[in-house]
């Protein structure tokens, strides 16, 4: 049984679909796909092409698709999309030219949708892993953590890689259903090792030669993350409540406030501390619109279903 040795009531809260994962009219095509982690994020993977794997998959991806399939936010928009361009059942690999076109956030959060209606409790997770760069910097990604009965603990899966063509490109040498905690620190720890200067803050971010780095940066994974384990499973981009813009608008105050918010973020997360603290800060809690800073089509108001 999936829930074997969580709690009931964090099994019931992250075994039932939130307003970005809720799957909607298309509910019944994730019918009879199954329970197994490992095949629903192989069944996620054949549905989807990150934005910048055209190289490894030899497609020129259309400037359209790369600019508005990532801005989608819920699951339910994300299978009509994907329905519209290929109407086979969800378990048939879709060609890499007719997938719907994301990043890490959309594996992740597909991966999670299919695992809660399957009655496998499980959340995406903000964090930064450090298999896709080998000069040790952390890019900020985004994963799925699921319960695992068997062994009863949170596993982190990532979905991205559950592709072997994927998996290759990044010279991947674990199991993308059971990614080692060290090669993928959540946003928390990723925070409480650049307090504790074990990890030098510009090392974490988008990716090497960007302003997109630092002590803002990781605070704005932190905040995202926190959501997330609330259910809330906003875009990277998303913007909100209390952080900085770059790290000469960090203050001490911003720093205490976040050092609370890491210890609910980390590889443990007390559940009844993280859902107090998110619904009773208005600087951490999402608000009914946010402040989308999307790459192609922002910055722009959304309001939140």
């Amino acid at each position: 049984m999936p829930s074997v040795g969580l709690a009931s009531d964090i099994a019931a809260f992250y075994s039932a679909q939130s307003a970005f994962s809720d799957p909607g009219g298309w509910a019944a095509r994730f019918d009879g796909l199954g329970a197994d982690p490992a095949e629903l994020a192989r069944i996620a993977r054949g549905l989807m092409i990150h934005r910048l794997e055209g190289g490894i998959f030899g497609v020129d991806i259309p400037v359209d698709r790369l600019h508005d399939d990532a801005e989608t936010r819920y699951v339910d928009d994300i299978l009509r999309i994907v329905v519209d361009r290929d109407p086979a059942p969800l378990d048939r690999p879709r060609a890499p030219g007719d997938r719907f076109v994301g990043v890490c956030r959309d594996f992740a959060l597909l991966h999670c949708a299919l695992l809660r209606h399957a009655g496998v409790p499980a959340r995406v997770r903000y964090g930064f892993a450090n298999y896709f760069d080998s000069t040790g910097f952390h890019h900020d990604h985004m994963v799925t953590e699921y319960w695992d009965g068997d062994t009863a603990r949170w596993r982190l899966a990532d979905a991205q890689l559950a592709d072997p063509v994927v998996a290759t490109a990044h010279r991947i040498d674990f199991d993308p259903m059971d990614v080692p905690r060290e090669d993928f620190l959540v946003a928390g720890k990723a925070w409480r090792a650049v307090r504790a200067r074990r990890a030098h803050p510009a090392s974490f971010g988008v990716a090497p030669g960007t302003p997109l780095h630092g002590e803002w940066f990781v605070v704005g994974c932190v905040r995202i993350d926190l959501a997330a384990v609330n259910r809330v499973e906003s875009l990277l981009w998303d913007v909100w409540g209390a952080g900085a813009g770059s790290d000469a608008e960090m203050t001490d105050e911003i720093r205490a406030l976040y050092d609370e918010v890491a210890v609910v973020t980390g590889d443990d997360v007390p559940f009844a501390a993280a859902r107090a603290l998110f619904a009773g800060h208005d600087g951490l809690r999402t608000p009914a619109s946010v402040l989308s800073l999307a790459p192609f089509n922002g910055p722009v108001e959304v309001a939140l279903r």
